[in-house]
């Protein structure tokens, strides 16, 4: 199954999965609001060998299915000073 790849202007690595090019019936509104006015990123064949880099093909074909919308969310920040403190008690023991 093709689906269609859209980034959000509003936050960057936030991305919107649908089944068919600018068809964007099935998504919320408040979701569409939020998302601010999808950029088209590309076509992409869920049921091919290529993977996508933050989601399962598997999980993001069975959410269209389901719900007719995809929402990647960005990867959490890593929290640097945490990490730093955390480290420094491991050096320390």
């Amino acid at each position: 199954m093709l689906c269609a790849i859209y980034k959000s202007p509003k936050k960057e690595g936030m991305y919107l999965y649908i089944e068919k090019r600018n068809q964007f019936d099935l998504v919320p509104e408040p979701l569409l609001q939020m998302f601010g006015k999808p950029i088209f990123v590309m076509l992409f064949n869920l049921a091919g060998k290529k993977s996508l880099a933050q989601a399962e093909n598997q999980e993001v074909l069975q959410q269209i299915k389901a719900q007719g919308f995809y929402l990647q969310m960005p990867p959490q920040a890593e929290n640097l000073l945490q990490s730093h403190k955390e480290q420094q008690k491991l050096n320390k023991e």
